[in-house]
């Protein structure tokens, strides 16, 4: 049996394992190394019976270093059902280390790089909120400005007819619109065009008279006063990049975002990249791989972004430093700072959000960034306000239940604790903190669930199985 007290060191054995307890990660990496039989470090095989070592000795630190690191990120994946991986980290605004793990397309053996590109599903709310934002710079509205006096429809909630929606309350998800019904998740093979889309479409989805609409895409709660996560918003946030802007939305943002900032392989639309590249999005059920055709969604301004870890790191830096990437400022830093500020208070999530930024407050620390998650596909991108450090990781698999969340969390800190160096990253506060900060990422979870009470458990569980 596992057990835990408040010694200062760390113990290994071959029947036992006791540590201090906020560094509980720890434990996990021992398991691991065990289970996959490294002989390095202080493990040298199966004849060493108990080895100590001081917590925050340069030992321990070099022996997760110097490779471990990678295997303890493939068990996790393997864990996770993951395919593939790619991954980067970002410090002093340049990238510290990227690569890849695993095969991002299982059919033909091809194994995954940090050049491999994959559907990163809601961090494209991220880029369509940029796109609105250097509109905004422009003079063409203000953040404040009723969003009909730019469309060729009338946009009210009809529970609420004299209330208008803002472009603040549409980029914070505070219009009104109710999460979207699981019937609205249908995916379109490749990049077969949308009849209609995006005008008439939305104007039929989103009005009363409108031959798409149903009622529940509404709340009964008035603009503004209650965060509602709607990717049609999304939707409807790319029809005025295009309205205020007379472009495409993949054009506009192609031109102003994607080739300032040097994103060769990134886009909106398939047919503008190298299939050969695009990570294969698969399921995992009954021990088994499935692979999806490769697809796109109908409001593809909140969903439908492919690209790469490097291509999106130039992105990150650029938000990460005032709006400048290499020289290239694609926003002000006036209205970096408004996206990544909180902008209405809500207590509906396990993050708060700015303008097209999800917002997480973690002990002490504040992270920016974006989660992504779509049949095959789970993302993350995100930086820490306190020193700057950002990462990157994608995923060819949808994140379904908590085993294979707390797995993707500990992905995350395995590569904080990689740019730092410091095993803080790997406390067992951290671990819950991320964990509960990606929860939503799973589908229909039940927030009545005590995560805390269970976490333990369920870690040496899925560790030791």
């Amino acid at each position: 049996m596992l057990k835990f007290d408040d010694a200062e060191e760390v113990i290994y054995s071959k029947k036992f394992l006791f540590m201090h307890k906020k560094y509980f990660a720890l434990g996990i990496a021992f398991f691991i190394t065990a289970s996959i039989s490294i002989e390095a470090g202080f493990i040298k095989n199966e004849r060493v019976e108990e080895k100590i070592i001081l917590k925050d000795s340069p030992e321990l630190y070099n022996f997760i270093n110097d490779g471990v690191f990678e295997k303890l990120i493939i068990k996790l994946m393997k864990i996770a059902h993951m395919p593939s991986l790619s991954a980067l980290i970002i410090k002093d605004n340049e990238i510290l280390w990227s690569d890849g793990f695993g095969l991002y397309d299982m059919e033909r053996n091809k194994e995954a790089d940090e050049k491999t590109i994959y559907l990163v599903a809601s961090i494209s709310k991220t880029i369509t909120a940029t796109a609105l934002m250097q509109l905004y710079e422009k003079g063409y509205f203000d953040l404040d400005d009723n969003v009909n006096n730019y469309l060729p429809f009338k946009f009210r909630n009809p529970n609420y007819p004299d209330e208008p929606i803002t472009f603040r309350m549409l980029l914070a998800h505070q219009s009104s619109l109710a999460e979207d019904p699981s019937t609205f998740y249908a995916y379109i093979p490749g990049d077969m065009e949308v009849d209609g889309y995006p005008y008439p479409w939305l104007e039929e989805y989103l009005t009363p008279d409108g031959i798409l609409y149903i009622p529940h895409i509404w709340s009964n709660m008035p603009p503004g006063e209650e965060m509602q996560y709607a990717n049609v918003g999304y939707g409807l946030l790319g029809y005025l990049v295009e309205t205020i802007s007379g472009m495409k939305f993949e054009k506009y943002c192609s031109k102003n975002i994607f080739e300032p900032l040097g994103m060769e392989n990134t886009s909106f639309r398939l047919r503008n990249l190298d299939i050969s590249r695009v990570a294969v999005p698969y399921s995992f059920r009954l021990g088994e791989y499935y692979p999806f055709i490769h697809y796109g969604i109908i409001v593809y301004p909140a969903g439908g972004l492919r690209t790469n870890v490097v291509d999106l790191s130039h992105f990150l830096i650029a938000h990460m430093n005032g709006g400048v990437y290499n020289g290239k400022r694609i926003l002000s830093e006036e209205s970096v700072e408004e996206m990544h500020r909180i902008q209405y208070q809500s207590n509906n999530y396990g993050f708060q959000y700015g303008l097209g930024f999800q917002i997480w407050k973690r002990g002490d620390d504040v992270y920016i960034g974006h989660t992504g998650g779509l049949y095959g596909v789970t993302t993350k991108m995100v930086f820490r306000e306190s020193d700057k450090i950002g990462i990157i990781f994608f995923t060819n698999k949808q994140i379904i239940n908590l085993r294979e969340m707390i797995a993707f969390s500990l992905i995350e800190q395995l590569l904080f604790w990689k740019a730092t160096g410091n095993i803080e990253e790997l406390k067992k506060s951290k671990i819950e903190e991320a964990v509960l900060s990606n929860i939503h990422i799973i589908k229909n979870f039940d927030n009545n669930f005590n995560i805390e009470d269970y976490l333990p458990e369920i870690i040496f569980d899925i560790i030791l199985r």
